[in-house]
């Protein structure tokens, strides 16, 4: 994005929110058991209509009828990394946004080898992952469990080569998140150290990626609007919490009562 106007994205960023809470978007989520609730929860404030399953024998019409899928390699098996593999397909074949967190990518040879293999069987629309991890799916970087161990900004370079190389868009989430497409880069700073206390949120941001997607067809603006409403949400929820635990329940509550005089106020782009 050249010449970025705080206040023209925020009004777009309403806009595709309003559309979420309009048209409940279906978003099937192969996603992992940590997470599981507090992601649907957020799907549901957000205004999606979230669904968890990884049965083999139900992803052709879970797929028929989502509007866009979120891929979570959290906690891996076998019977999921096949459900992984079938699911993307489906996704591909319906043509509807495909959004991969390749959650501790680096840390296990396991999560390193599905996350690649998913990757070079079908292309994601978006690839979400924390600075280690993205770095990982060149071979470069490795991970602290599932923690990064450098920022978003050292990762930009190898985030330019997937995107590069898997025609998709690449999201580094950090104290600064940077989204890259083949010819757009936007950095968003809005967020708080209070969400590294809670378990979940990057998968969190990967599932509003995936929403987005569901309502807007341009796959790096609508991760860009996900990730400016993560940040803000999680900056307002930090400002009112005593903590992780008032934390995750404020930030529910202020997701669903996000407005745009919110994202106006608060919006830290460049």
């Amino acid at each position: 994005m050249q010449q970025i106007n705080p206040a023209d994205v925020a009004s777009a960023v309403y806009k595709d929110l309003l559309s979420i809470r309009n048209k409940a978007p279906l978003v099937h989520n192969i996603t992992n058991f940590v997470v599981m609730q507090s992601t649907a929860n957020a799907l549901l404030a957000l205004g999606a209509s979230p669904i968890m399953a990884h049965a083999e024998e139900e992803l052709s019409d879970i797929i028929n009828i989502a509007q866009s899928l979120v891929v979570n390699i959290g906690t891996l098996d076998t019977v999921w990394i096949n459900a992984m593999h079938k699911a993307m397909q489906l996704a591909a074949l319906r043509k509807i946004p495909i959004i991969l967190d390749p959650v501790g990518a680096g840390a296990t040879k396991l999560r390193t080898k599905t996350a690649l293999q998913l990757i070079q069987q079908v292309s994601p629309t978006v690839i979400r992952g924390n600075a280690s991890e993205i770095a990982s799916l060149l071979a470069v970087g490795s991970t602290k469990g599932v923690d990064s161990v450098f920022s978003s900004e050292q990762s930009v370079d190898v985030a330019a080569r997937l995107v590069t190389a898997y025609d998709c868009v690449v999201v580094i989430s950090g104290a600064t998140d940077i989204c890259l497409s083949a010819n757009a880069k936007l950095s968003i700073k809005n967020g708080s150290a209070l969400m590294t206390r809670i378990t979940g949120m990057g998968c969190t941001a990967t599932a509003f990626i995936a929403t987005f997607c569901a309502v807007n067809p341009d796959a790096f603006v609508a991760a860009t609007h996900a990730m400016i409403v993560n940040g803000i949400v999680g900056e307002i929820a930090a400002s009112k919490a005593n903590g992780p635990g008032s934390f995750q329940s404020i930030f529910y509550d202020v997701l669903y009562n996000l407005t745009e005089k919110d994202l106006l106020e608060k919006i830290d782009i460049e």
